[in-house]
């Protein structure tokens, strides 16, 4: 059977667990020299700024989840890293590559309210402007009814309850970084006209569901068959996924930001192997014949413990790159 995540008392997530919303802004940083202590404070800061900016609707569910990138970490806090945080593995298949960007901080901002949205994405650049660099902003927004550009469903499989936390929430087995979790993105381009040029049937085939009704099909080479991952005893192994779709309709832009949660980097690393390197029943997901990856990193996400209860940061001398 697969091994529980044992709980850790004080391990209190942040809010990673939180319910699918309607609107999202995910912001990749990277920390300037010398802008560590303010990168610092803001990340103390981070769960009163979000009420600040939700307190009068709490309806609209507003939440922030922050993530610190390999790169960062020993910059930032004097204390023993997670055990699964390393810089984003780059994968060069036959077709197509998975590359790795530059990211210190992730923010992935989150309510059923763009505005609210923006104006704590708003605030925190405020505070952060003079010691980070954006690498990446990308505005999501739900699709219809929870589709991607595509046209299909997104986040069907994700796990709710005690399903999602064994999934996404460390215990026991890394007591330092308790309640803590992993994150992956990427941000996904579509060739949208070559897509919609495919008969339904074939995107159908490719995606491994039915556009109408979101049936799975039994598809060995699918998108789906590819990122179903199974544990030695055959138990399947998930993640907790927060997909967004963007897109600028003047400027031709279209994608998928795809934002992973999960206990291990190591199962959203095999999924992407699958797709990028291949399996015995395909040599690639064929999605990505009409999706590029353009950036990917992963993060840390410390329990909201660890934030409120910052460790010192580091001797300038331990700072140096």
């Amino acid at each position: 059977m697969t091994t529980e995540p044992q709980s850790v008392p004080g391990a209190e997530p942040q809010p990673v667990l939180g319910p699918l919303t309607t609107a999202a802004i995910f912001l990749v940083l990277t920390v300037r020299p010398g802008g560590e202590e303010t990168a610092r404070e803001v990340l103390g800061d981070l769960r009163a700024l979000e009420r600040s900016f939700g307190f009068g609707t709490p309806e609209a569910a507003l939440s922030c989840v922050a993530g610190v990138g390999s790169a960062a970490w020993d910059r930032l806090f004097d204390h023993p890293r997670p055990a699964g945080l390393h810089p984003f593995r780059p994968l060069a298949g036959p077709r197509h590559s998975a590359v790795a960007t530059p990211g210190d901080l992730l923010l992935h901002i989150r309510a059923t309210r763009f505005d609210l949205c923006f104006g704590l994405a708003a605030e925190l650049m405020r505070r952060l402007r003079d010691a980070v660099t954006v690498e990446d902003e990308v505005p999501g927004f739900k699709y219809l009814d929870a589709r991607d550009l595509l046209g299909f469903v997104d986040g069907t499989e994700n796990p709710v309850g005690a399903a999602a936390r064994r999934a996404v929430l460390i215990g026991a087995e890394d007591p330092g970084h308790a309640g803590g979790s992993y994150v992956i993105v990427q941000k996904y381009l579509h060739d949208l006209d070559a897509w919609n040029a495919l008969p339904a049937e074939t995107q159908e085939r490719i995606i491994g569901r039915t556009k109408a009704t979101n049936l799975e099909l039994e598809e060995p080479a699918s998108h789906v068959e590819l990122n179903t991952i199974t544990g030695p005893d055959g138990e399947e192994q998930q993640i907790l996924r927060d997909n967004m779709p963007f897109g600028s309709p003047g400027g031709g832009e279209f994608g998928t930001y795809f934002i992973g949660y999960a206990r291990t980097p190591d199962v959203i690393e095999q999924m992407l192997r699958n797709m990028f390197l291949g399996t015995a029943d395909a040599s690639h997901d064929r999605i990505l014949d009409f999706s590029t990856a353009v950036t990917g990193t992963l993060f840390f996400v410390p329990s909201d413990d660890f934030l409120d209860d910052l460790p010192a940061l580091p001797e300038a001398g331990e700072r140096e790159q």
